[in-house]
Formats: C-alpha cells, structure tokens, sequence
C-alpha cells in the first residue's frame, strides 16, 4: 500500500475503532476478566497454533523458500485493528477482540524474530537477525485502537443516549467502510495479485480457513458463548498482513517475503465477509459460569 492509502485506512480504523467503544463498558473487560478462558484460548491460537498450521502447510505442500518464509511471516504477525472491525461487524464479542489484539501485538515483540528465525533456518538453512520496532508497534496499537476506543467508552459512559443513537449509523459506517477497503486492498495491489495469486493463493486460503475453523471450533470445544467463537476465530483467521509486508521489505530486505501477505491481506476479507453477512442475530447468551 502507498503511503496515502495507508493513512486514510489508519484514519478510517481510529474512527471505526471510537464507533466501537460507543458500544463498549467496563463491564465488558471485567467480564473478560473474570472469565479468561476465552483470552487464553485466543492467544494460545494465535501464539501457537497459528504458526504450527503455517509451518504444516509451507512443508505438506512443498513450497519453494520465498513463499514458505511468506507464510510463517504472516503467521506469526497478530491481527491488528482490522481483526476488530470485522468482529465488529460479524457481531462478536468485541471487548475479548480488542483485549486479544492488545496482548497478542505485545507478545508478538518477542515471538516475531523467534517464529521468523526459525523459518529461515529451516527453509533456507541461513541466520538473520529480526529485529521488530516495539516502540512503533505499541504507538500504533495505542493509537489506533486503544485510545479511541478508550474516549468512545468514555463518551457512553457520559452520555449514554447519544452514544446509542449512534450505534446504528456507525455500524453502517463500518459496513461501507469495510466494503471500501476491500476495494481499495484489490487497487493497490492489482499488479502483484494476479501475477502470483497462482503460486501463493492456495498455500493463504488454506492457512486462512482453517485457522479460523480451528479457533471457532476450540472455543466451542471449551464451552465459549457463540460470540466469543466468532472472535477467536476471527481473531486466528485474520492477520496484520501490513505488518508483515513492512517486516519483509524492512527487517528482511528481501520484498519477495511480502507476495504471501499481499495475497493474504484480500483472500481474508472475503473469507470475513461470508461470517459477516451470513451471521444471523443472536440473542444475549448467558456467560460461562466456569472459571479458571
């Protein structure tokens, strides 16, 4: 993405993001909280098994180097804003999104070199040292997501008829915002897309798909509301694929890593988008008594 595409979307996530915190309480995160199952089965899909399907499908299909290192890249970069918007949309539980966004980016500081490192050595059998820049990595996650989410709540707890008066507009502000950004992944990344879509397109909808399988059906597995499961599986699905490009090209120097990301970074919008518009309503469930 060129610079100007990439501060209009920042742009478009910190208000996506303040529309969020609208619908947000602290009894939202206390529930979080009080119940950590669902974060720890979040991260451990995020953290673990995550990279462990990357690595099984860059190895079960036999994939030349550059696209093998492209998929643990990816694999190991967390979801980002664009994981809450979509959960968002497809009516998840939001604070467990932004909750598992905030501590899987600070975790990716130490697991980021840690996953790449690995991959280099096993697929090109070299050493390089990744370095990743947590001081801008915890400015854009504050940014973004932290702070305005943290005034939207602030302005609910307020003023709390405003902020469901406009629940709905911003909910169909995100809708279309969301349309747009798919719009604008496929411009500008048209002439790399087509070009390598063949080499790199199987190898991400598979690692897309079945990661956000694997996290709907471990949360179901451990008796997590349906919500939940819509954000873990979100969550492990959708990744920071602009992160993983400037990795790539930056601490890689080496932009041929970033093929599988671009690719990545549109496949998932379209896997999101049927969760999204095939998500019937639900009504409130009942939290999980179980605590751990």
């Amino acid at each position: 993405m060129t610079s100007v595409t990439g501060i209009v979307l920042a742009l478009s996530l910190i208000i996506i993001m303040f529309g969020m915190g609208l619908s947000l309480t602290i009894n939202d995160f206390k529930r979080v909280v009080t119940y950590p199952k669902a974060v720890i089965v979040g991260l451990v899909c995020q953290i673990l098994v995550l990279p462990l399907i990357g690595y099984l499908i860059a190895t079960g299909l036999d994939l030349s180097p550059t696209i093998a290192i492209g998929i643990m890249l990816l694999s190991a970069c967390p979801g980002g804003a664009t994981s809450n918007l979509l959960t968002h949309l497809a009516k998840g539980d939001l604070a467990l999104s932004v909750s598992l966004t905030a501590i899987s980016s600070i975790l990716s500081i130490i697991t980021i070199p840690i996953i790449v490192q690995f991959a280099l050595l096993e697929f090109l059998n070299e050493s390089q040292v990744v370095t990743v820049d947590s001081i801008t990595m915890i400015t854009q996650l504050m940014v973004i997501v932290i702070i305005p989410v943290s005034i939207g709540m602030l302005i609910k707890s307020n003023f709390q008829q405003f902020a469901e008066r406009m629940e709905k507009p911003v909910k169909k502000a995100s809708a279309i915002i969301f349309i747009l950004v798919i719009i604008g992944v496929i411009f500008s990344i048209k002439d790399v897309f087509f070009s390598y879509l063949g080499e790199a397109g199987l190898p991400s909808i598979i690692l897309n798909v079945s990661t956000m399988v694997i996290g709907f059906l471990l949360a179901m597995l451990f008796k997590l509301t349906r919500p939940q499961a819509i954000s873990i599986s979100i969550e492990a699905g959708v990744q920071n694929g602009t992160l993983a490009i400037t990795l790539a090209t930056i601490a890689l120097n080496n932009a041929e890593y970033s093929i599988v990301p671009a690719v990545y970074g549109l496949l998932m919008f379209f896997t999101s988008a049927i969760i999204i518009f095939l998500r019937k309503p639900l009504g409130v469930m009942e939290e999980p008594t179980l605590k751990i």
